[in-house]
């Protein structure tokens, strides 16, 4: 009986592309908590990024043996959750795809009980899907803009129009936690 927790990620991928089961629950232990919180980022749904995040290990689990390279397996596998999340978009809500921007979400006034992280996530929610996708695949996975492009189809001038967009909206909604700067009235 092999031991995974203390095997290496490139031994237990190379493990996982032969078809060994054992192998890839522990990779999925392994990944599992930053799927999840991808897709929660994207959707602002703890109960769909759990089957998105399903979804996901499951498309990994029928296409790992195809996997080339086991240094290429993070991106790999970061494109899988980025289509699965579009792939879910396109197949049940054409209409929210929108450029528009929802301003009908309420964010918490300064001296809420609500988190900068609560709030981060209702105000990346005011987002039409696109920019929010290229938000937090930019500022949330430390994806570059091309890297972008590439993952979600999308032009890059429109990529970082979208970031640029997103970034400035999300900046204005939690403007209130702006640090007063020296000389300042607090």
């Amino acid at each position: 009986m092999n031991n995974y927790q203390e095997t290496s990620e490139a031994g237990i991928i190379n493990l996982a592309r032969t078809g060994d089961p054992r192998a890839f629950e522990e990779l999925v232990h392994r990944r599992q908590s930053i799927i999840r919180n991808l897709m929660r980022r994207l959707c602002n749904d703890v109960t769909l990024a759990e089957d998105l995040a399903q979804q996901v290990f499951l498309k990994v689990w029928q296409s790992i043996a195809q996997l080339s390279r086991v240094n290429a397996f993070d991106g790999w596998l970061k494109r899988i959750a980025i289509n699965t999340w579009l792939q879910y978009l396109r197949k049940n809500d054409a209409m929210r795809n929108s450029l528009e921007f929802n301003d009908t979400v309420y964010v918490p006034p300064p001296g809420s009980n609500g988190s900068v992280a609560m709030d981060l996530d209702k105000a990346l929610l005011v987002l039409p899907e696109q920019v929010r996708t290229c938000v937090v695949l930019a500022y949330h996975e430390g994806m570059s803009h091309p890297e972008i492009s590439e993952a979600i189809e999308l032009p890059l001038g429109t990529v970082k129009s979208h970031i640029n967009r997103g970034a400035k909206k999300v900046t204005e909604m939690l403007a209130a936690y702006k640090q007063p700067t020296a000389g300042e009235k607090v």
